[in-house]
């Protein structure tokens, strides 16, 4: 089976043949893998700094979408030829930039007809961190000001979507060239992220947001200025600042949970959510597109694994 890996941690992402995948155990499904999602997280997994299963030589890849190929015999809810998306992690042997993947079935949900199967590949990660950081982590409010700061990503996007689709009222950074589509996702203001912009915040709320989000890296500290006292920060980041002024700090990292793919998935057929695709890679691109997508990809990039 020809996949997209890597030999060993650290190495470049090359392209290699690896061992076909066995039955399904109970609890898991093997789906045939028809778009898989890049995120700065597969390059953390590349170097070694996110543990998520399998050993090297391993395929990357942690979302994607496809077609269940075989399921448990655990597994009631789903057969052959259903079309499904997945965040399989702990991963079972490879990652979804490979023919196939082993997935727990837990994780998986279906891939809403609405969607088309690139939207399907790069929305799982995105969206459950989106869901995670802002129902669980804030517990945002119908009404009240949430700050998402870094809304020009994927998945700062899906956090200015879902706020907004919960009724909150969302100022969001981001550059200027993407204001007007972080408007068109709900948000009430959108500030450069150049410059004082916590300041702005607190001008606009009466003295600073209740809760925040942050998905731009390294600026968690500086959102926490934009938070009121006693407010709640989460930060998807991995840089959560030393709690102040009485401000709640989360460090969240996405968990994998088909159920709240599956409520997420609704939300996408109806178009209250979108994932803007930049462009659509063959699988002998994976390297470079893994590159661009650190360097800053304007949407996503995606994996085709058509046959």
């Amino acid at each position: 089976m020809r996949a997209a890996g890597i030999t060993a941690l650290g190495e470049p992402v090359e392209i290699f043949e690896v061992d076909e995948l066995a039955t399904p155990a109970a609890d898991e499904v093997l789906i045939d893998v028809v778009a898989a999602g890049i995120g700065n997280w597969d390059e953390l997994v590349r170097i070694g700094s996110w543990q998520i299963g399998g050993p090297a030589p391993m395929a990357l890849g942690t979302e994607a979408a496809g077609t269940v190929a075989a399921a448990g015999s655990g597994v009631a809810e789903l057969r052959e030829g259903d079309e499904v998306m997945t965040h399989p992690l702990p991963l079972r042997r490879h990652g979804t930039w490979a023919g196939r993947v082993l997935a727990p079935a837990a994780t998986v949900a279906a891939r809403p007809p609405e969607a088309s199967w690139e939207a399907g590949g790069a929305f799982p990660i995105p969206a459950l961190t989106a869901a995670q950081a802002l129902d669980e982590a804030l517990g945002i409010e119908s009404g009240g000001w949430v700050v998402v700061n870094g809304a020009g990503g994927v998945t700062g996007g899906l956090l200015v979507q879902l706020a907004a689709a919960r009724g909150a009222r969302v100022i969001a950074t981001a550059s200027a060239k993407k204001a007007e589509r972080i408007r068109d996702y709900g948000a009430s203001e959108v500030l450069d992220y150049h410059g004082d912009w916590p300041a702005l915040v607190r001008e606009i709320t009466g003295g600073g947001a209740p809760k925040a989000v942050n998905a731009a890296p390294g600026q968690a500290a500086t959102t926490l200025k934009a938070v009121a006292d006693g407010g709640r920060l989460a930060t998807i980041t991995g840089d959560p600042p030393r709690e102040e002024r009485g401000v709640a700090v989360s460090d969240v990292y996405v968990r994998p949970d088909g159920r709240q793919l599956s409520a997420l998935a609704e939300l996408l057929a109806h178009g209250t959510l979108s994932v803007p695709i930049a462009s659509v890679r063959p699988l002998e691109q994976a390297a470079q597109a893994l590159r661009e997508v650190v360097a800053g990809a304007d949407g996503a990039i995606v994996l085709s694994l058509r046959t």
